[in-house]
């Protein structure tokens, strides 16, 4: 049994329920509570024959309090449903899930005490979820109820406050927590709630100067403050964010030398959760988190490793210390981005063995000797993750030049059609027969470049020997790749986004926008490659994950490609 979030469009009410088809159910009794608190225990459904929907095998009423709570307000969240396998038993499996949510808590405060205290023990959301018959979506609710200062969590477990407001609070930092709260208990105030708290936290530019890093006496611009005096503002948004960027940057730098492994820049409007995290100290590799709020403020987080990760330094009982191998449990690329420049580096590598026939007959040799992942032999599939990829590589020189070549080989073959590959693996003895006569009729310069082509197609993308092969020939990709917006949107690390910002635009620039949103650095990176919106241009630029040899451009170095080289690398002279 699988549980999951599925979307009220997605479910309707299956003929084998055995109130199916009947007038509407009397929901009085538990309406009151689903529109307060939402659908608790899970609707048991299974998939209706197409693959995205799911019909109703029992939770008739619970299905049809959802629908009433839609009629109201417009909309209602995905409803938790316990997923059937051909097989379960539905009776069974509903008095399971009844008994299971039966022992939680129905008060949410008190679930998410226990909830808290279970991953403090190191259960993982998962386990606690099949424990209670849940998903881990509400086990994660519950948690975010820990960002909560406790005399909010204390007026929610009195029902002072609704549901939708405290959604609203665990976002809002403590400062703002508190500053809400002062509202609500004050006789002659009224705090936002509802909608309206959404507003009161993520809305307006004006910018408290409470919250500036830098002091005051630096900002060039105007300070408005109110009739009393007791609060005062910055009147250009944009010009204290350039300050408190900037500000943001020495105190990263001042980290940094003090020995943390790693300051992390949350991207702006990110909440940084902590029951997330467990408290490290800075000698076992704990890092420095900054918290910026859409409304100014920073908070640093001091010392901190995902749990998994702080698990495994406790079991490993190794202090880290300076040199010590940083972490790579979060790679400073996403897989669909190493897919790219594996594709990238790989198309690059086949172009340049076509002009290198001895490279490719000695390296040739060597995978009839040792074999590879492709020798059957077969082409490269050049499998990409995703369109994007698949076009940018399409559209980029290296391939243009297989291409070109790929028709002269195909024309010393006497192959007719413009072929997609000279390779095929088809295993047909007739052809092969003709393609053989046909070599034995050309001289050995001939059969030296159909060779190569041939090299260059059972090239492995992603492997280690395309990394030995580009620093063997000293292979510099500048002049024939240009970063694309498919290259740039598959940045999704800050470290990486902020490091390929600072090599292009240069330190000043990249320190200046540390915390600006990842779609406005990228911008920047775009404006420097076209020499526009009053940036110089920069030509022929390559990141460090293009370069051969191969180089990480963060301190993590987290990097498949340079773990590939380094396997190699005292292999070449």
């Amino acid at each position: 049994m699988q549980l999951a979030h599925i979307e009220f469009e997605r479910l309707s009410i299956s003929p084998l329920n055995m109130r199916h088809g009947r007038r509407a159910p009397d929901i009085s009794d538990i309406l009151p509570s689903i529109r307060a608190r939402g659908v608790l225990v899970p609707l048991l459904v299974r998939p209706d024959g197409t693959p995205d929907t799911y019909e109703i095998v029992a939770g008739r009423r619970r299905y049809f309090s959802a629908t009433a709570v839609k009629e109201e307000e417009g909309e209602v969240p995905p409803l938790p449903c316990a997923i059937m396998e051909a097989g379960d038993d539905a009776a069974a499996l509903e008095a399971s899930l009844i008994e299971n949510i039966a022992r939680l808590d129905p008060d949410e405060m008190s679930q998410y005490e226990t909830f808290a205290q279970l991953v403090k023990k190191g259960r993982a959301l998962a386990d606690i979820a099949a424990t209670f018959g849940i998903t881990e979506r509400q086990v994660t609710q519950r948690l975010a109820l820990g960002n909560l200062l406790p005399r909010i969590r204390e007026a929610y477990r009195a029902e002072e406050i609704d549901p939708e407001t405290v959604r609203h609070l665990t976002l809002a930092s403590k400062s703002q927590q508190k500053e809400w709260l002062a509202l609500f208990e004050g006789d002659k105030t009224r705090a936002p709630i509802g909608s309206d708290l959404k507003h009161w936290l993520f809305g307006g530019q004006s910018v408290s100067t409470n919250v500036a890093l830098f002091p005051l006496e630096d900002y060039p611009g105007e300070i408005v403050a109110d009739l009393f005096g007791e609060e005062a503002f910055f009147a250009d948004a944009n010009l204290f964010w350039q300050k408190q960027n900037a500000a943001i940057a020495a105190r990263k730098a001042a980290y940094a030398e003090a020995g943390w492994s790693e300051v992390v820049v949350l991207e702006p409007g990110a909440y940084f959760h902590n029951w997330e995290y467990e408290k490290t100290g800075k000698r076992r590799g704990g890092r420095v988190y900054i918290e910026i709020t859409p409304r100014g403020e920073v908070v640093f987080h001091e010392g901190y490793l995902g749990r998994k990760e702080a698990a495994r330094v406790k079991r490993s009982g190794a202090e880290k210390s300076e040199g010590c191998a940083l972490d790579t449990e979060h790679p400073e690329v996403s897989s669909v981005m190493q897919n790219y420049l594996d594709l990238h580096r790989r198309a690059a590598v086949a172009a340049r063995l076509l002009d290198e026939p001895g490279t490719s007959l000695r390296l040739m040799l060597a995978h009839a000797i040792s074999g590879s992942g492709l020798w059957q032999v077969r082409a490269d599939p050049q499998t990409a993750k995703n369109e994007a990829i698949a076009n940018s590589v399409a559209a980029s020189a290296a391939e243009a030049t297989m291409q070109a070549r790929r028709m002269e080989i195909a024309a010393l073959l006497g192959i007719a059609e413009e072929p997609a590959r000279i390779v095929h693996g088809h295993g047909d003895a007739y052809q092969t027969v003709a393609i053989f006569l046909r070599l034995l009729a050309l001289p050995d310069d001939d059969v030296l470049r159909v060779l190569a082509q041939v090299m260059a197609e059972t090239l492995e993308a992603g492997s280690a020997v395309v990394e030995a092969v580009g620093a063997y020939l000293k292979l510099d990709l500048r002049g024939q790749w240009q970063a694309d917006d498919t290259f740039l949107e598959l940045v999704r690390d800050r470290p990486a986004l902020n490091a390929l910002m600072e090599s292009i635009a240069g330190k000043t620039v990249a320190d200046g926008n540390l915390a600006s949103k990842a779609k406005d650095q990228r911008q920047i990176i775009r404006d420097c490659l076209n020499g526009a919106n009053g940036r110089a241009k920069v030509e022929n630029w390559l990141p460090g994950w293009l370069e051969f040899p191969v180089r990480a451009i963060t301190a993590r170095g987290s990097l498949k490609t340079a773990e590939d080289w380094n396997r190699v690398k005292e292999l070449l002279p």
